[in-house]
């Protein structure tokens, strides 16, 4: 039983563990999105929070603590320099976990983890959507409601009548 153990070990050695982690998350942050299974992107999502978290602050300790968890100064330079910037007003929740199916060779389910404010599509204002008109030649009361709705809004008030009238 595994009671309290909250890490997932991934069939995996320690050592081995902690140098996956650190590879994936240097991915993440150069590449800003990065395709795994689900237990390993959860598991990465643990991992990486608390390092996005660190760049917030600028400093030398900042820095090397990170770069003891990246192992690389590329990833480490980006993470300051342009992730920190987007995610400066985030209070948290910086990667996000989309499900894409499962892989067909072991049936392991995949999924795509991204960092939440580099995603363009997502980040676009959903246009408005038009309202959906029914096409039934018999219904109920939603035909009858809208057939009172249409001639509500075709029915004109005496006064405009008059206006109308003045007009011509």
């Amino acid at each position: 039983m595994r009671h309290g153990c909250k890490v997932n070990h991934l069939s995996r050695t320690h050592s081995h563990r902690v140098a996956m982690m650190s590879n994936m998350a240097t991915s993440l942050i150069m590449h800003k999105r990065l395709e795994t299974t689900l237990a390993k992107a959860k598991a990465l999502r643990v991992y990486v929070e608390p390092i996005i978290n660190r760049s917030k602050e600028d400093s030398t300790h900042n820095r090397r603590i990170v770069f003891s968890y990246l192992h690389s100064k590329e990833a480490v330079n980006e993470l300051f320099r342009e992730v920190s910037q987007k995610i400066a007003n985030r209070p948290g929740g910086y990667t996000r976990i989309l499900k894409t199916g499962i892989r067909k060779g072991d049936n392991a389910e995949m999924c795509i983890i991204e960092l939440v404010d580099y995603n363009e599509n997502m980040l676009k204002e959903p246009k408005a959507k038009k309202a959906k008109s029914t096409r039934r030649s018999r219904g109920g009361k939603k035909a009858e409601e809208a057939a009172t709705a249409e001639t509500a809004t075709v029915e004109t008030t005496p006064e405009a009548e008059a206006t109308e009238n003045k007009a011509e």
